[in-house]
């Protein structure tokens, strides 16, 4: 079988042939159909993500396809069964073994694109604001980055929750999207004095941040008092610094949010969250966005179409069917 490899943060990954491989005990093998990119496979490569598999290693989080074979002790999937998984590696291959907890039943209606980039990206946006940030109908959300691969989530997940969508994104283009995914108020992150125009919004209880500085800080002044900063991500490249004597006078909450832990430490809520949102999916309020879908080969130009921020939602690489 074909798999985009890494071998050293020092090169490239590169497309290798690799044997098909076999499912241990509590694995499936799955058919590959799509995997979704996210920014966190931009940091693996670079050996600076919080999980650092050994190498050489099959990149790729989450994958959606056809379960092939079972390992010894699997009970409650079939062959023939199509899953979504969060992989957290070994899904930009045309064949992946993963545990089967983590397979997730997907709709025969749900196109594979649309499944490979819906569970880590929903997945991150609902539980942050349903279970971390408690965000309330009526309330302000304000979404750093709505435009990307989580941000966009964020919206329409917002949205749902009934809260007033601020979306901040660069250009007109991405922005739009923002627009179809539910966005109440748009601000145009290039050029924009920020912290002015967070200032006119009226106040701020929720901000969901994906980017990092120079966003970060202009979003934090804004918050009302007890409002709750959601620290998801920093694709913009810089760690944002909170003033503790801001927080302080302010009352306000910083919180750090990591959607993978969540596996490891209390996965129910990650199942009652996914729960919720392929219901969601099932009643047609949540419409995934896939921006580019790519061949395997390509899989090289789709992380340099997140690297560079020209995507929007989700980017996708596709193996044959």
């Amino acid at each position: 079988m074909r798999a985009f490899v890494l071998s050293s943060t020092d090169t490239p990954p590169a497309l290798t042939d690799l044997p098909l491989p076999e499912p241990a005990a509590g694995e499936v093998r799955l058919r590959i159909r799509a995997c979704g990119l996210n920014f966190a496979d931009l940091l693996m490569a670079r050996g600076q993500y919080q999980e650092r598999p050994a190498l050489p290693f099959t990149m790729g989080m989450e994958v959606a396809g056809t379960i092939e074979a079972l390992g010894p002790g699997v009970h409650g999937l079939v062959p023939g069964q199509r899953v979504a998984a969060f992989a957290g590696q070994g899904g930009l291959a045309e064949y992946g073994c993963f545990p089967a907890g983590r397979c997730l039943p997907i709709p025969d209606a749900m196109p594979f694109e649309a499944a490979a980039g819906f569970v880590v990206a929903y997945g991150t946006s609902h539980v942050a604001l349903a279970h971390r940030a408690r965000l309330q109908a009526g309330e302000t959300l304000l979404v750093l980055g709505a435009a990307g691969g989580v941000g966009l989530t964020a919206v329409e997940i917002g949205r749902l929750m009934g809260a007033r969508v601020i979306a901040v994104a660069r250009g007109a283009g991405k922005l739009d999207v923002a627009r179809e995914a539910g966005a109440d108020v748009l601000i145009d992150s290039e050029g924009a004095d920020l912290r002015a125009a967070f200032k006119d919004l009226g106040g701020i209880d929720v901000v969901y941040d994906a980017v990092g500085e120079p966003a970060a800080s202009a979003a934090l002044r804004a918050l009302n008092p007890e409002g709750r900063f959601l620290v998801i991500g920093f694709a913009g490249g810089e760690v944002p610094k909170f003033p503790g004597n801001i927080l302080l006078v302010k009352n306000l909450d910083v919180i750090g949010f990591y959607w993978g832990g969540y596996m490891a430490f209390r996965p129910e809520v990650i199942r009652s969250s996914l729960s919720r949102l392929l219901g969601w999916y099932g009643e047609g309020r949540l419409a995934p966005h896939v921006s580019h879908s790519l061949p395997l080969e390509r899989a090289a130009e789709g992380l340099e179409l997140l690297r560079s921020r020209r995507s929007t939602g989700k980017v996708v690489i596709t193996m044959p069917g």
